[in-house]
């Protein structure tokens, strides 16, 4: 049987930006809205820091950290895997803990092909 396909992976960069949260905030989640105020890119919260909504999607974790995706997102993107990776600068909101770093999480997507799509890990989703 085969291996099945994370649909999310983390560049060094962002792990070593996690790893400091880490250390300063203990347990950590990620959430990706689709929203016009914080636009697409991921935000970094203390775990419990947010409740996603119902349906919503975690589609894997970084160090054990959930990374959840909008629900309505989730569909748009579905078909792609999410490099998730640090840049300079502020994100929109400013909510978002790497934000007081001058950093600023974002995501690079990738199409999956047809037959990585046929055996990726399932999501789970919120209730």
């Amino acid at each position: 049987m085969k291996e099945k396909i994370s649909r999310l992976s983390a560049t060094e960069k962002a792990l070593e930006v996690i790893q400091e949260l880490e250390n300063k905030y203990g347990a950590l989640m990620f959430y990706q809205a689709g929203g016009c105020c914080e636009g697409t890119q991921p935000q970094c919260f203390e775990k419990g820091g947010f409740f996603p909504r119902m349906n919503d999607a975690m589609i894997g974790t970084i160090n054990g950290h959930e990374f959840w995706i909008d629900r309505d997102l989730f569909e748009y993107w579905k078909y792609s895997h999410f490099t998730l990776d640090v840049t300079d600068g502020f994100g929109p909101g400013g909510f978002s803990l790497e934000t007081p770093l001058g950093k600023t999480f974002k995501v690079q997507y990738k199409l999956f092909t047809t037959e990585e799509y046929e055996n990726l890990e399932p999501v789970q989703r919120s209730e």
